[in-house]
């Protein structure tokens, strides 16, 4: 889509969001050098890898900071010159309550509020070209969703010259993170630390034909509210130094044994065919790892850093982690990195729980040593994302239900396989009251409930509905197919739709149209049953009449219960065609009430307060009991988790 940025004339020499020149004093008083290490035996690219960063970062706690140098290289993927980048410097969003992602989330993302005077923010100190000449002076927030001036999420590096398509260009820069109190995935609290999105991240050029794009372009947003990322695949080679006492998990592998030096203790972390690097640290993890292996997955450590509470809990985490990757690797393709890292925060760090980067994922902070399934469910949940956020890598600014929607479809499956638990889809489909296109971008729903309640209960089922008229068997291969067909390629709903009509050899255009592009949910209401004596007094036979419609949204296969008065049982099934039907029923005792959908089996179906009616009852208190008994299923499962 064409960008339209706003330019408010920052001359944003250190882009410090606070208005003052930072010191580097910090950076001068032990030199960092971003490392270049590299296995000793490249694996093959499985990406188009137009990314390298390597990076150097240093964890102060005294003040709260990460002090960073990073030395990026971009390759153009493009035909046209471009005259500058764009970077993403996702902790300005942490700056003031007068940011985009402060202003549209009111300070809380889940049930998590930003701590008390915990703003959090990032300095660029210094930018040069190989040559070293300063660029520094060159880079200018924009802000091309919203026009906020007050946000500094999204920079532009004006270049000195034009980089043509299929030209690289390195650049080095110097950072400085003042960490917010934890909260949206980032921060610190006590002795723990969450690293995510934490550095100076290139924006993605998408050349034409890349997620259907007609132009080629950047595709630049800021950090809103209900937004998470996007970004090109690459090679990461980080040196993190910490506290000689800190232990730190990360996405990738070590390349060498932790380093204890002047005290600080050094990491190196390589991962290849990733579009993020995330890391977390604590003097008080509890660590623990183990090999696995499995169909699919040829040979992964899962490494767990354990909150203290959760010590004795490592058994159920590793089961969590191997049902996992069991079961996707052989539904979605093969796992291809060797390590899976699952970090446990404190209960004061559960804004960082719950989240996925590549290789590592966060389970919610330890508020007990006995957790429900929760801690299951969340835990194969991020792992779901290794595949649909970390390897098909969709565009989560504008289509996140590509990301949210499988995963928690993926996350069900083994749930019920592997544990026996199984979702409510009724209540999950009535607790849709404010239904909208899941092709949307993030920030355009109403609010993080409402787009929480489209983007990953509603598209998820989206999915079921169409497990429904497939069969498991089928859905199975559409979702293989796809999630082999696409891995490291960027795809769009446009991908997942075609790949659905290729497997099945027919057309869901209407289906997507309704249910994705648009914002339909099924409504099946029984509108009328009427009931004669044809027979005679002596000998009775009854004709019933019963009108049901499709209020809203095509439906297909539609199960019909009838219950007579003498308790026989009658079962049909409606195609759906034309929108409505009318059954006659004759039988010699009257039609006592009939129900549409009596097992629930229409997952996208949302009003259940017509789907059932007695016979000769009165309008309003057919109204009346059908809505005592949606608003008791709501109250009971409108807040199930998702």
């Amino acid at each position: 889509m064409p960008i339209f940025l706003q330019n408010q004339g920052l001359s944003a020499a250190t882009l410090d969001p606070n208005g003052s020149k930072p010191s580097i004093s910090a950076v001068e008083k032990a030199p960092l050098s971003p490392p270049k290490v590299q296995p000793d035996i490249p694996a093959p690219a499985l990406s188009d890898r137009l990314v390298e960063y390597h990076m150097d970062v240093r964890y102060e706690p005294q003040e709260n900071k990460l002090i960073g140098k990073q030395t990026l290289t971009w390759t153009h993927p493009g035909k046209k010159s471009v005259n500058e980048l764009y970077f993403h410097l996702y902790p300005n969003a942490f700056a003031s309550s007068d940011t985009t992602f402060m202003k549209e989330s009111g300070g809380r993302l889940r049930s998590d509020p930003m701590p008390d005077n915990g703003f959090g923010s990032m300095t660029i100190t210094d930018v040069k070209t190989t040559e070293g000449v300063s660029l520094t002076h060159r880079l200018q927030f924009v802000q091309p969703d919203d026009g906020n001036i007050k946000d500094h999420s999204l920079a532009k590096l004006r270049l000195q010259r034009p980089i043509k398509g299929g030209e690289s260009i390195t650049v080095h820069m110097e950072f400085e993170v003042e960490l917010p109190k934890i909260f949206a995935r980032m921060g610190s609290t006590d002795n723990f630390v969450m690293a995510g999105q934490w550095f100076p991240k290139i924006s993605v050029y998408e050349p034409a034909g890349l997620r259907g794009r007609e132009d080629e372009g950047w595709n630049l947003h800021q950090y809103h509210g209900n937004s998470e990322f996007y970004s090109n695949f690459g090679i990461y080679s980080v040196r993190i130094r910490v506290p000689e006492n800190y232990i730190v998990a990360a996405t990738g592998f070590p390349t060498k044994p932790a380093q204890k030096a002047d005290g600080e203790k050094v990491y190196q972390f390589y991962a290849d065919d990733v579009h993020d690097f995330a890391w977390s640290a604590s003097p008080d993890f509890v660590t623990a790892e183990e090999a696995f292996s499995a169909p699919g997955v040829p040979g992964v450590r899962i490494k767990l850093y354990l909150d203290p509470l959760h010590k004795d809990l490592k058994e159920r985490y590793f089961d969590a982690a191997r049902s996992a990757l069991a079961n996707f690797g052989k539904w979605y393709g093969t796992y291809p990195y060797s390590t899976l890292s699952i970090v446990v925060p404190p209960e004061s760090g559960n804004g960082a729980g719950g989240m996925e980067y590549p290789t590592l994922v966060t389970a919610f902070g330890a508020k007990n040593d006995s957790p429900g399934y929760e801690l299951e469910r969340t835990v194969i949940h991020e792992i779901a994302h290794q595949y649909f956020y970390g390897m098909i890598a969709n565009n989560e600014f504008e289509e996140a239900w590509l990301d949210e929607a499988f995963a928690t479809y993926a996350e069900e499956k083994v749930m019920e396989k592997e544990y026996g638990i199984t979702s409510n889809t009724a209540a999950q489909g009535a607790s849709i009251t404010s239904p909208a296109p899941l092709k949307l971008e993030s920030w355009k729903y109403d609010s993080h409930e409402h787009y929480a309640l489209n983007v990953y209960t509603r598209g998820k089922l989206v999915l079921q509905g169409i497990e429904r008229q497939v069969g498991l068997k089928t859905m199975n291969k559409i979702l293989f197919t796809y999630a082999n067909k696409f891995r490291f390629k960027h795809p769009t709903t446009t991908d997942f739709q075609q790949v659905v009509e290729q497997v099945t050899k027919q057309s869901w255009q209407a289906y997507f149209d309704q249910y994705v592009y648009g914002n339909q949910m099924a409504d099946v209401a029984i509108d009328l049953i009427n009931t004669k004596n044809i027979g005679t007094p002596d000998i009775p036979k009854y004709e019933s009449t019963v009108k049901i419609t499709s209020k809203n949204g095509d439906v297909t296969d539609v199960p019909i219960l009838f219950a007579f008065e003498d308790g026989k049982l009658l079962e049909r099934n409606w195609s759906g065609q034309d929108g409505k039907v009318t059954y006659t029923l004759k039988y010699n005792a009257p039609l006592s009430w009939a129900m549409v959908d009596p097992k629930y089996s229409m997952v996208l179906e949302n009003k259940h307060i017509n789907n059932y009616l007695k016979a000769d009852m009165d309008p309003k208190v057919v109204t009346r009991w059908n809505l005592s008994i949606t608003k008791l299923v709501e109250m009971l499962f409108g807040s199930l988790s998702w």
